[in-house]
């Protein structure tokens, strides 16, 4: 599939094909909630996103604000030629488990040392995340862990025939 035509974005939104590669870190001045089996397992306004062209923003929330037990180390790792070697991790809530979605950067490369004590979850796998109050929509594909909040345009990496984009 060739590359797409991206969406002309609105006012206050951001083209997903104007973010670059490789990737940027940036702020995030708005708070996240996370759900899972009816229990909010996380609240923060201490966050930072990703930023990678062609995806949704990928939201990192601090280790260290999720509720206790909320996050246990799980089987299995993936590598990023940006980021490095991301662990991954079962996300708990409500009673709910949700093996290994959600993951981290213990070491990250160079450059990308911000995401080490933070972790991003598969929006997909929980009840309801948010940021700035809007539920997000996850990102398609079940590999990729972007959120889409209405502050965003694509067409966005994920979908049937966009590996090579």
């Amino acid at each position: 599939m060739p590359r797409p035509r991206p969406e002309i974005p609105g006012p206050g939104q951001e083209s997903v094909w104007d973010y670059p590669r490789p990737p940027r870190i940036e702020p995030v001045a708005a708070p996240v909630t996370i759900r899972l089996g009816g229990q909010l397992i996380v609240e923060t306004r201490d966050v930072v996103r990703v930023l990678e062209t062609s995806h949704p923003p990928v939201y990192y929330l601090p280790i260290a604000d999720f509720a206790p037990g909320a996050l246990v180390d799980a089987d299995g790792s993936s590598f990023c030629e940006f980021k490095g070697t991301a662990r991954y991790l079962d996300v708990r809530g409500g009673g709910q488990v949700r093996p290994a979605s959600a993951w981290n950067y213990p070491h990250p490369s160079p450059g990308f040392e911000a995401l080490r004590d933070r972790v991003a979850v598969y929006a997909q796998q929980m009840d309801e995340c948010t940021v700035d109050g809007e539920v997000v929509t996850p990102q398609p594909g079940g590999f990729y862990g972007g959120w889409i909040t209405s502050a965003v345009v694509g067409p966005f990496k994920g979908v049937p025939g966009s590996l090579w984009w």
